[in-house]
């Protein structure tokens, strides 16, 4: 998807909610657990709840590897089945690759190629080994690269907000100037959590039109005013991430209708704040 198709959705839907597909097979409806393929069936059920409400949809790999080859053969599912759709959405890989050259080259095919079994729009990559580690993600046409800038985690303080001896800027600071060399706001978003909200200014003063995936709003206790307040541009720049407060909303029957509720009433906050981004 390109920048301009994600932006044409974003003002279509009014909405630019991305729905975490977290989907752990012990927190899923009890009801669901024994049945066939559970996961795709919990994910097809959330996507179809959602999808008014949603512009992308983030599988999160860990979730998936962790079920071994029947958790890679639903993902593919999950996949296939948003490739189908008419209501086209971004994808997001949330796999926070980030390895030298040739390694990260088998990466990017893997979630990338429009020919391989996920054909992924994007991908989640951890920027701490450098240029080369990050530019093979960015040579498919259409695709994205989303470098981790600022986490949500509290750990995030442990190395993010180091500060260089010679300008007192900030590691996540460093990150966000070297990585305009490497891609364009056509091919590379970056994460920001929505606990450091009060820091999109500083992003934003580095990174002022490159979109913006941000996770945290919601169960992490994120605000979404604040971050359309520090974050937002004038084409909106920001896919905001929730994962278990949509898609646990409820562990019942009623699973799937709720996640639509949650999901409508972030659709509604978002439609008002895009009225003010323009």
């Amino acid at each position: 998807m390109t920048r301009q198709e994600l932006i044409d959705s974003i003002w279509r839907k009014q909405s630019f909610l991305c729905v975490g597909l977290d989907t752990d097979i012990k927190k899923i409806p009890q009801h669901m657990q024994n049945e066939e393929n559970a996961i795709f069936l919990f994910n097809k059920a959330i996507i179809d709840a959602t999808i008014p409400y949603a512009v992308a949809y983030k599988p999160n790999l860990a979730f998936y590897e962790s079920a071994g080859i029947k958790g890679l053969v639903q993902l593919k599912m999950t996949m296939d089945y948003l490739h189908s759709l008419d209501d086209k959405v971004f994808t997001i890989a949330d796999a926070k690759r980030g390895d030298i050259g040739n390694t990260s080259q088998q990466y990017a095919k893997a979630f990338l190629d429009s020919e391989g079994d996920f054909n992924f729009d994007s991908l989640t990559v951890a920027p701490y080994m450098g240029e080369d580690s990050v530019t093979p993600f960015t040579v498919y046409d259409g695709k994205w690269v989303i470098l981790l800038a600022l986490t949500s985690n509290k750990g995030a303080f442990d190395f993010q907000f180091i500060e260089s001896a010679d300008d007192r800027k900030h590691l996540f600071e460093k990150v966000l100037e070297a990585s305009q060399k490497w891609g364009n706001k056509e091919n590379m978003m970056y994460v920001v959590g929505a606990t450091k909200a009060d820091m999109l200014t500083t992003v934003r003063n580095i990174v002022p039109d490159s979109f913006l995936l941000v996770p945290g709003v919601g169960a992490q206790g994120g605000s979404l005013s604040e971050v359309c307040r520090y974050g937002m541009t004038k084409e909106c720049g920001l896919l905001v991430n929730s994962s278990r407060g949509i898609i646990y909303a409820s562990n019942g029957m009623d699973f799937a209708s709720r996640a639509a509720e949650e999901a409508c009433k972030l659709q509604q906050q978002m439609a008002a704040e895009l009225k003010n981004c323009r």
